[in-house]
């Protein structure tokens, strides 16, 4: 993966001798606490207590143990100079650290709230030690950062009269708009919900990301001369390539919003959600749209199916939502708890995960058909029920979901069927790519990849001239923090094609991929 950062590090970082050589070896990993499950699961605020990061992160920046060859710049597609923002904390030096982590980085306080970390999984530390807290140092600088006014506009010394429309307003578009705004270009962003942020604002819940941290990185980039249109759906508001016309160039980062689908017999009944159908409405209760989501689960028996992030993030906005109980199925066996010898280092390795969420289903019990938290592993769907004769609830809603146990090739196990009472399912088993039906793909002419994602040469460009692809459009469902990286090394290849070159960052490629096996 080729590594471009915005400049050579800072000589001043390593000056002197670390601050604890032995950091590594005297300073145990700590995480921040969080609050009190009772408390949390009553409010819609982030988990962890208000606070309770500042005393411990020194340490754990300290506990970064200067190893030579920093293999987290490698599981971090962003190239985040971990090592020399670690450095800088432990030391005490924050705005130093503010300045070097938001050298590769459009947006730390997102990545260091949402992203799963596969840094720490790189991090030399972790081949036989618990890996430095880098996620929570992250948050910690961008917080600080901001709290101490060091994060202010940056607009362009002067304008190139080149412009830019930016289609979808996730993470991938709104660093590729912030990159070319602040290069010179006037860039508008498209969004059709009526506010900008994508899934950061209608899919990430908001225990996850208070969405105040997004509202003032927006601020900035209007600061800085972006221009956002929302509520303007394009391929049917506006015509895509009409849109093009005006524009001097474009760059298509919608995201992969196709949700797949689960086609076992009772799938018509009502009660069964896609997770996008059901998570955007309790964020816009917290935006003041409803006092009371259209789909709610409050005393309501709920089933999730699917389980990866979002079934995750389904099952936390259900607890706050008062549910009667809730179990999410994961067809996948139960990982272990350490690296299996299949998934050496410094890969991002399957191991048992507990996030707020599941440790909050733990704690307040509300999953009795689930050994430990409120997962069942190794368990398939294989129909869905309405109540049967004479049963109470409105006829051709679902009333139970009936399951069967697999083996590790996803074979049904004999003798393994089980019913779970439900008359809510929230489907969370992922994307498949763009959708296909708003026009915009047929109105550009762009071609799909073998996998569905929208086809692009090793510069992000298509097959339409001056039509480029940034994030999980491109690259299907994936990490936000490869987003961001997608829409900075977008931004500088619209950058090179407007102006003959470009000194913008571009930390990867369409073919790069994260570390694996």
């Amino acid at each position: 993966m080729r590594r471009h950062h915005a400049a050579s590090p800072d000589a001043r970082v390593r000056d002197a001798a670390m601050a604890d050589p032995k950091g590594f070896l005297n300073t145990p990993r700590r995480l921040p606490p969080r609050r009190p499950v009772a408390e949390r699961v009553r409010d819609w605020r982030e988990v962890e207590e208000p606070g309770g990061l500042l005393p411990i992160v020194g340490a754990q920046a300290g506990r970064c143990m200067d190893c030579g060859i920093p293999f987290c710049h490698r599981g971090c597609p962003l190239g985040n100079l971990v090592p020399e923002w670690n450095d800088l904390v432990a030391r005490g030096d924050w705005r130093r650290a503010s300045e070097r982590l938001h050298a590769t980085d459009n947006f730390p306080e997102f990545t260091g709230r949402l992203c799963p970390a596969p840094c720490e999984s790189a991090c030399v530390l972790a081949i036989n030690q618990p890996a430095v807290t880098i996620e929570n140092v992250e948050r910690a600088i961008a917080d600080r950062a901001w709290d101490s006014g060091w994060v202010t506009p940056k607009p362009p010394e002067r304008l190139s009269g080149r412009t830019v429309a930016v289609i979808g307003s996730g993470p991938a578009g709104l660093a590729a708009a912030q990159q070319l705004t602040r290069a010179g270009h006037t860039v508008a962003v498209y969004e059709r919900a009526d506010r900008p942020g994508g899934l950061l604002r209608y899919g990430i819940p908001e225990f996850k990301l208070e969405k105040r941290h997004l509202d003032r990185r927006l601020a900035q980039m209007r600061a800085e001369g972006t221009r956002f249109r929302t509520g303007v759906g394009v391929g049917t508001d506006v015509d895509a390539a009409e849109l093009r016309a005006r524009y001097d160039a474009l760059v298509v980062a919608v995201g992969a919003t196709a949700w797949r689908e689960l086609a076992v017999p009772g799938r018509e009944l009502a009660g069964i959600h896609q997770a996008m159908e059901y998570l955007p409405l309790a964020n816009r209760v917290r935006e003041g749209d409803f006092d009371r989501p259209p789909i709610t689960a409050e005393g309501r028996h709920v089933v999730i199916v699917g389980g990866g992030d979002t079934g995750a993030d389904c099952l936390g906005t259900v607890l706050r939502q008062g549910a009667a109980s809730v179990t999410q199925l994961d067809i996948h066996a139960r990982p272990g708890t350490e690296r299996p010898g299949d998934q050496p280092w410094p890969v991002h390795a399957k191991v048992y995960r507990m996030s707020a969420a599941h440790e909050e289903a733990r704690e307040l019990g509300v999953s009795p058909a689930a050994e430990v938290d409120a997962r069942l592993f190794s368990a398939a769907t294989i129909r869905f029920e309405g109540p049967g004769p004479g049963a109470e609830g409105p006829p051709g809603a679902v009333r139970a979901v009936r399951l069967v146990g697999v083996d590790a090739d996803g074979r049904p196990e004999p003798g393994s069927e089980r019913v779970l009472r439900a008359d809510l399912v929230l489907l969370a088993l992922g994307f498949s790519g763009p959708e296909r039906d708003t026009g915009l793909v047929d109105q550009l002419g762009l071609e799909l990849d073998a996998r569905g994602a929208l086809a692009r040469d090793e510069g992000f460009a298509t097959g339409r001239e001056g039509v480029f692809v940034a994030g999980d459009a491109g690259r299907g469902q994936s990490l936000v923090v490869w987003a961001i990286a997608e829409g900075r090394s977008a931004a500088a290849a619209v950058d090179r094609c407007l102006a003959g070159s470009t000194a913008l960052p571009a930390p990867v490629t369409p073919a790069d991929r994260p570390l694996v096996v």
